[in-house]
């Protein structure tokens, strides 16, 4: 994982505002398919948006916490059913962190 600052978090989530949701984990849970899929959206675009519909607040803290410890994610933020992931891309950085 990646530790961010506060200016740097504050960077990620403007960034991230106007960004729509990559991949939406349905009722059925966290697949491998759909771990893949976060994965290649992580080394594509390095800060995405994933819409998790768990039922209550405790099931989707806990898949997010999975999603962040299996893609090896930081979590920037979580707004309802909506989480922002960051992963930098050692090899073609595409988001500049102040």
């Amino acid at each position: 994982m990646f530790a961010l600052t506060s200016p740097q978090k504050r960077h990620l989530k403007a960034l991230a505002h106007s960004r729509k949701p990559v991949v939406i984990i349905g009722e059925a849970g966290l697949s491998p398919s759909v771990m893949r899929e976060i994965l290649l959206a992580l080394d594509h675009h390095e800060l995405i948006k994933i819409r998790v519909n768990a039922g209550d607040r405790e099931a989707r803290e806990a898949l997010i916490a999975e999603i962040c410890a299996t893609a090896e994610a930081t979590l920037v933020q979580r707004i309802g059913h909506i989480a922002t992931l960051f992963r930098r891309n050692l090899e073609t950085p595409r988001v500049d962190l102040p």
